[in-house]
């Protein structure tokens, strides 16, 4: 397979490249709709805010087409996302110097916990669409976080909010015993 900008092989190893998009969730939380919908960016900002969906939505959008991979070991290749960058959402609250961590959370009491150097400068988004059309219940609608760098749990369903913050705590699976990291090119399954 063709080897990514970056120069890794575009498929991490012990991967299967399928055409289909699985579900995979952690339990069933109960999702809202969009009337009700907010997304949190506290933490240490200088401007911490809570947007509901049209605030969201009034942001800058761009699509991002990218290659997911799950640590179930499927990979789906040229993904098309729409939604806003998280350069944007940066900006928007100015982290603290300190902050170089984020805590993705969801509904259903769902967490991630990521790099925020894997977060900026084009690498991820807060997906409100998918191939065109609203992003669906079953996929994290209505928004999702996208972080194509790491294993596809980091893509926290059913965002609510990102914390910011200089400590790097643990998500939902890795307090269950996956790897703190989740690089799919190293393989980081499990600790």
């Amino acid at each position: 397979m063709n080897n990514s900008q970056d120069g890794r092989p575009r498929i991490p190893p012990g991967q299967v490249v399928t055409q289909k998009f699985p579900v995979m969730t952690a339990g069933t939380p109960r999702t809202t709709d969009k009337s009700e919908w907010t997304l949190t960016l506290d933490g240490e900002v200088e401007n911490a805010v809570t947007l509901g969906w049209a605030a969201f939505n009034a942001l800058p959008k761009r699509e991002f087409v990218t290659d997911i991979h799950c640590v179930t070991k499927w990979s789906k290749l040229d993904t098309r996302w729409e939604g806003v960058d998280l350069d944007v959402l940066y900006d928007l609250v100015r982290p603290s110097g300190d902050a170089r961590y984020v805590q993705a959370r969801a509904d259903g009491d769902y967490t991630a916990n990521l790099r925020l150097a894997d977060l900026l400068d084009g690498q991820a988004i807060v997906a409100t669409q998918f191939d065109g059309k609203p992003l669906t219940a079953d996929h994290g609608g209505p928004a999702r976080l996208v972080a194509p760098r790491l294993y596809f749990w980091k893509s926290a369903k059913w965002l609510r909010g990102l914390h910011f913050s200089q400590y790097d705590y643990k998500g939902y699976w890795e307090k269950l015993g996956y790897h703190n990291y989740g690089d799919p090119w190293e393989e980081q399954r499990y600790r």
